[in-house]
């Protein structure tokens, strides 16, 4: 049996082919796109390694936020209803603190160097 590398492997085999052998060989605008390419593999390898977790426990919240289950997609239609007809409270603790959460994941995601990021988490 051939064990294949994952996914996630291959994406920061290339990140990193990207960063260390191609990018200091250029020069200019290429450089900015190798550089821009080697940014959104980051971004794609951190969704293979962070996203599941991250989806599931937002799932999980926005279950218990609004007293039913169903999928990620499904509850996040759901809570932009109920904030559009005002079947929520916006000024709720706990929609906040999910809208906070679910952002922070994203960002950790995203931009996981952003400079806030540490500060809004440390809270």
């Amino acid at each position: 049996m051939m064990d294949q590398p994952s996914m996630l492997e291959l994406v920061k085999a290339v990140q990193s082919f990207i960063e260390t052998k191609a990018m200091p060989e250029l020069k200019g605008h290429t450089a900015f796109h190798a550089r821009v390419a080697a940014n959104a593999l980051g971004i794609v390898a951190r969704e293979l390694e962070l996203g599941p977790k991250t989806a599931n426990t937002e799932e999980a919240r926005l279950a218990t936020l609004l007293g039913r289950e169903g999928s990620l997609e499904d509850l996040n239609r759901d809570l932009c209803q109920r904030i559009r007809e005002s079947r929520i409270d916006i000024q709720s603790e706990a929609l906040r603190r999910h809208l906070e959460l679910t952002t922070l994941d994203k960002v950790s995601i995203d931009q996981p160097t952003y400079s806030g990021l540490k500060i809004a988490k440390s809270r």
